[in-house]
């Protein structure tokens, strides 16, 4: 595959996960949390998906039990606990504070990419992940305030969000040259749900589910932010290094920055939004770093 094509998917998947703050905002409302619009998210996602596949193309459900382990970890840590913290942010803050808090994860991605799998640090690449920290400590209000904007208990659960969204970068490496991009999301989000719904108590709050908007704010998230999200994002990445797909998935930052500002009326200030242009330069800096690999190493 062309590289700039997978650049394009990682992109695509990265934008379809802009949107999901427009559906968890939604669910709020009818007063679920965030543990449970994470449980619904995945059982109903990996329902649609399941039984798509086992109708229309039933091999992609095959897989060797040993990778099991592998499956898990992308489904209970990379997806399940990265959404909760995630979600938990946008409830205790904003939308759009809560998106660029995740986008930490390149930092983590890149540090364990580069012990785990050796992969090169550019001096590019260092360059893009600085701007992103100092881009994110803007808009959390750590410079020039001093997390005046942001509890310091919200900032951590954002940067767990964001070790916990690096780690599918990592752990999907493992099993994305084995298996197609289609089966490492379906048997993620499995996983992912055995783990998440004797946990929820999601069926108390049965009653909800008898509203049609419900069930379309639940399409949404499942159908548009997860399968279609995750799939093309897991394509892209069997192409290039976890680290750079990691940075270009910032994508979704301006999505979700869009939906928070324009749907949602989150107002930054004037020091935010310097934050978040840097963010984005960090982006531009990845898609044009030279592909050539030095023979020293960082």
């Amino acid at each position: 595959m062309n590289i700039y094509i997978a650049y394009g998917l990682v992109i695509i998947g990265a934008a379809f996960w802009g949107v999901t703050g427009l559906f968890v905002q939604m669910l709020y409302s009818f007063g679920f949390s965030p543990w449970e619009v994470v449980t619904i998210r995945m059982t109903v996602s990996s329902f649609i998906l399941f039984v798509s596949l086992y109708i229309f193309k039933p091999w992609y459900l095959k897989i060797k039990w040993r990778d099991l382990p592998y499956f898990f970890g992308l489904g209970i840590f990379s997806i399940a606990f990265f959404n909760w913290c995630y979600f938990a942010v946008i409830e205790r803050a904003s939308l759009s504070i809560a998106v660029i808090l995740v986008y930490t994860s390149p930092i983590f991605a890149s540090i364990i990419a580069r012990f785990l799998f050796k992969e090169f640090i550019s001096k590019q690449k260092a360059i893009a992940i600085i701007l992103m920290l100092i881009g994110c400590g803007f808009v959390v209000g750590l410079f020039p305030n001093g997390l005046e904007e942001v509890s310091l208990g919200t900032v951590l659960l954002g940067v767990l969000a964001g070790f916990f969204c690096s780690l599918y970068s990592v752990i999907g490496k493992h099993v994305c040259k084995t298996y197609h991009p289609v089966t490492i999301t379906i048997y993620s989000l499995i996983c992912g749900s055995l783990f998440m719904i004797p946990t929820s108590s999601i069926w108390q709050k049965a009653s909800v589910f008898t509203d049609v908007k419900v069930w379309l704010y639940i399409l949404g998230i499942s159908i548009i932010s997860t399968i279609f999200a995750y799939t093309l994002y897991t394509l892209g990445l069997t192409y290039i290094e976890s680290s750079k797909a990691a940075i270009l998935s910032t994508v979704e930052l301006i999505v979700s920055m869009m939906i928070g500002i324009f749907i949602f009326q989150d107002v930054l200030s004037g020091w935010q939004w310097s934050g978040f242009f840097l963010v984005i330069i960090s982006l531009f800096l990845t898609i044009f770093a030279k592909q050539k690999i030095p023979k020293n190493s960082f």
